[in-house]
């Protein structure tokens, strides 16, 4: 059998997805995501997808592209997915330097990706000449059977709303997600200042739901978050949750994820997802009081070149 990598086409989408589903399954992904993803990212990011295929089978993908939010120039990422029942037979490893190579011609002088902290994984990145960077948790929620803190009534002088109250205007929220990103703990910092480039990316990206992402309001600002995905099928992935800094330190980022999940449960969602960098303590306080449990833990990895 040969396994060859090319590039990415539109008929491949989803087969992608379910790629990703099996190789890492609290991902939420589906075909029209992954077009989306393809057609709407800043073409700073020279955003690109590789596909691995097997005797006309596609068995694995890696996504790659350059920071270009980043306030540090040169930052390449490169994610590499192969299906369970596929690997050990080459597909993770052409990947990976078809990926590299890619991001080196782009002119990257450091590399990152995420793998999952087993000893294989671990072995297959540093065999790769990455060190290990830091470390995030997957975390997941029974939504169907399991126990939710009861919803709490806002205080006063705060309101709890639906993204989709902002449709006329979403600047505000743009402004908040901008904010709460610049102070996510990571590798690589993030500027958002291109609106227009975050409603197509975000704001119209078809995983958001706009009726579960969930505002907290304060004196009709905007003042916390969370970010709700849905796939169509009964899974919810918090992307962001964030507090904007003037309005910190009084649980309103908790009012808003339970709110949201509350919500979540009785659209019919049955299981959450969420993800924190191990360092993000409060944010990790939050989900355990909801009730996520660890399911998966990543690393990140780096590797500077030159």
């Amino acid at each position: 059998m040969t396994v060859i990598v090319r590039e990415f086409r539109p008929e491949d989408a989803a087969a992608l997805a379910q790629v990703r589903r099996q190789a890492l399954p609290v991902l939420i992904s589906t075909a029209e995501s992954v077009l989306h993803d393809v057609t709407r990212m800043h073409p700073d990011a020279h955003y690109g997808l590789l596909v691995a295929e097997e005797d006309g089978e596609v068995i694995g993908t890696a996504d790659s592209g350059m920071a270009h939010d980043s306030p540090v120039p040169g930052q390449g990422y490169l994610n590499v997915y192969v299906h369970p029942e596929r690997v050990h037979r080459g597909a993770g490893a052409l990947l990976a330097r078809t990926a590299e190579e890619r991001l080196t011609a782009l002119g990257a002088t450091a590399l990152f990706c995420w793998v999952l902290d087993t000893a294989d994984n671990r072995a297959f990145a540093e065999r790769r000449d990455y060190r290990a960077s830091r470390s995030s948790r997957f975390l997941r929620l029974d939504l169907a059977d399991g126990p939710l803190p009861p919803p709490a009534v806002p205080p006063s002088g705060v309101e709890l709303r639906a993204a989709a109250d902002f449709a006329d205007d979403p600047r505000p929220l743009f402004a908040l997600d901008a904010e709460t990103t610049a102070d996510e703990p990571g590798d690589i910092d993030a500027e958002l200042d291109d609106y227009e480039q975050w409603l197509g990316n975000t704001w119209h990206h078809p995983l958001l739901d706009h009726e579960l992402t969930t505002v907290a309001v304060v004196d009709a600002t905007p003042a916390a978050f969370t970010a709700a995905r849905t796939d169509g099928q009964g899974r919810y992935f918090t992307a962001m949750t964030g507090t904007a800094r003037a309005f910190r330190g009084r649980g309103l980022a908790k009012l808003a994820k339970n709110a949201s999940l509350h919500r979540a449960r009785a659209a019919g969602c049955t299981e959450a997802f969420t993800g924190n960098d191990a360092s993000n303590g409060p944010m990790l306080a939050i989900n355990k009081w909801l009730g996520y449990e660890v399911c998966a833990t990543e690393v990140r990895y780096v590797r500077e070149l030159g």
